[in-house]
């Protein structure tokens, strides 16, 4: 595969750092933070394949194109990744991706734990469907000549993630990231770091360890216990964008406060130039998580989810004296 970036990441003899895909997050102004912050690959928000086959001849102002539009200059390698459950559907958004798109790889949802998801036999559903699972994966291969990746989890009911691989061995997979939790384990518990050792008999693509990856510590310990060529950072990335910097400097980062306000309106600012102010709706629930463990966080927390405009966002700071 000669657009295999994965591959050439591996080359380079570090460790692949990723900013993991998380609904309502990773949209285009977080990933460029994170890539700021040396993130060597973003992953889009998770967009539905069922959605683009359906509107596939209404692709002009398509919402779910529009929710992985991207920046070539300030985003690295960018994946997106896509969910559902049927591989008809699967192999038209390929396409469709590919085509209007044009990033720099694939992936396949098999570990998303979300109810909604679940009831679409998509995401942690679809992972305990090996057989459909198959074909899904070899309709988007068929369909796009760009590296695809999947996710999957340690577990999903009775199929273990040792087994899942193993029925794909023979496909051209270029990237795998393990969240090391079962489904029944959600986002609690220690993750399973043997599962990269078990795996890769069957698997000589990259692997990304990701699950309860919060600081500087945890990273270091995912790698060296799991042996993965990377790390995939999710809910840590959310708190301290400035993870991936700690983890390729090797020494831990300290933001004050003032510097942790300058970040929380630069991110703000820059999803209103990119979306408008009305995004700073769906910006309200990161903000809450750059200010965890700050003084009078509670109460600033409680303004925060209400900001409608950058002025208000900037005399909120300023009457928190949250600045340097």
């Amino acid at each position: 595969m000669n657009n295999n970036f994965w591959e050439k990441l591996k080359d380079e003899g570090r460790p692949i750092l990723a900013l993991a895909p998380m609904a309502g997050f990773t949209d285009i102004a977080f990933r460029q933070i994170c890539a700021d912050f040396g993130a060597d690959v973003t992953y889009s928000e998770m967009a539905s394949s069922t959605a683009l086959f359906y509107n596939q001849k209404k692709l002009k102002n398509n919402e779910t194109l529009k929710l992985l539009q991207w920046d070539k200059k300030r985003e690295g390698k960018y994946v997106v990744q896509l969910f559902g459950a049927t591989p008809e559907h699967f192999a038209v958004a390929a396409k469709i991706v590919s085509r209007e798109i044009k990033p720099h790889g694939l992936d396949i949802n098999f570990g998303c734990p979300v109810g909604k998801v679940i009831k679409q036999g998509a995401g942690a559903e679809l992972m305990r469907n090996p057989k459909q699972a198959r074909e899904v994966i070899k309709a988007v291969l068929s369909a796009s000549s760009l590296p695809l990746a999947i996710k999957i989890r340690a577990k999903s009911g009775d199929v273990t993630a040792v087994e899942f691989m193993k029925n794909l061995s023979d496909l051209p997979i270029a990237a795998l990231m393990i969240h090391g939790r079962s489904l029944a384990e959600g986002f609690n518990g220690i993750p399973d770091f043997s599962l990269v050792k078990k795996i890769r008999p069957f698997f000589k693509g990259v692997i990304l360890m990701n699950g309860g990856i919060v600081d500087l510590v945890s990273a270091e310990s995912s790698l060296d216990l799991s042996g993965a060529d990377g790390l995939a950072l999710a809910r840590g990335a959310l708190a301290r964008p400035w993870l991936f910097q700690e983890i390729k400097e090797k020494k831990i980062i300290e933001y004050s406060q003032g510097q942790i306000s300058n970040l929380l309106y630069r991110h703000a600012a820059l999803l209103v130039k990119l979306k408008g102010e009305s995004a700073l709706v769906e910006w309200r629930k990161q903000a809450c998580w750059y200010v965890q463990g700050l003084p009078g966080a509670s109460k600033l927390r409680s303004l925060l989810v209400r900001v409608s405009t950058l002025e208000e966002l900037k005399n909120i700071l300023k009457n928190y004296d949250l600045n340097d």
